[in-house]
């Protein structure tokens, strides 16, 4: 669970609640009609620029957001060292009976065994790399699209509102329920933007970055591995990848 998206989520909704029973009723801020404009709205148009089967599955990929924890890169590097080290003492085959957890580490090690040639072993792992960064950026580019329609129906809302309000002005009963979509709308679509989708679509950027980084890193310890490498040297490659601040210092 990553905590600092599930504290923030619940933190900003949470301010907004408070400060809206604090200055009255929080029933008032509930329109139906105002809803529909933007909630439905948001989500046929969302329709209109993706196809459905993408927009749903987007929602599977939010999942990142708040369960996803990736792998320390450190841990990666200690592992993929100890796999060389039984590689050059065994053999590849010696590999088949290591228990790895990593799944595209465990793909990469069961293609060495089963004795694929370095070009193949590479183009497989480099083909997972590539589907799995464009499923997320899917996932991104649909609650990025969410973060900019919801504003403009909101605006929609509020111009649907003005209109009503203004061809009743004869009807001081209808200028009220007017005035509430014409203003609610924007208060929707300003909350779905700014406090659920861009947020969303930022978080499942950083984690790309960091399922690109750690799977970038796989791949060149899984290749190291099969050229028979020196685990120094393989473990000296993959630091690499490391952040500068996060690196060891190298001994005097």
């Amino acid at each position: 669970m990553d905590l600092a998206t599930l504290i923030g989520l619940v933190g900003a909704l949470a301010a907004i609640a408070v400060s809206i029973m604090l200055g009255g009723d929080f029933g008032m801020f509930v329109n139906v009609p105002g809803l529909m404009i933007v909630v439905g709205g948001t989500f046929m148009v969302t329709l209109m620029k993706f196809p459905l089967s993408l927009t749903l599955s987007a929602f599977k990929v939010a999942g990142k957001a708040f369960i996803y924890k990736p792998q320390k890169p450190t841990e990666l590097i200690e592992q993929s060292v100890e796999l060389a080290n039984i590689a050059r003492k065994e053999g590849l085959l010696g590999l088949e009976q290591v228990e790895v957890e990593n799944k595209f580490l465990k793909k990469g090690i069961e293609l060495l065994v089963d004795g694929h040639d370095s070009e193949f072993v590479r183009k497989m792992l480099s083909k997972d790399i590539n589907l799995t960064i464009e499923r997320n950026e899917d996932g991104i580019n649909i609650f990025k699209a969410i973060g900019d329609v919801a504003p403009a129906m909101g605006m929609i809302g509020t111009l649907i509102g003005l209109v009503q309000m203004m061809s009743n002005m004869d009807d001081p009963k209808a200028l009220g329920p007017a005035m509430a979509v014409a203003l609610l709308t924007t208060f929707y679509g300003a909350v779905i933007a700014n406090a659920l989708a861009l947020p969303i679509a930022d978080k499942l950027t950083h984690r790309n970055k960091e399922e690109r980084i750690n799977k970038s890193m796989i791949l060149e310890g899984v290749s190291a591995i099969q050229e028979g490498l020196n685990p120094r040297v393989i473990e000296g490659m993959l630091q690499n990848y490391l952040p500068e601040g996060s690196k060891p210092e190298k001994a005097a």
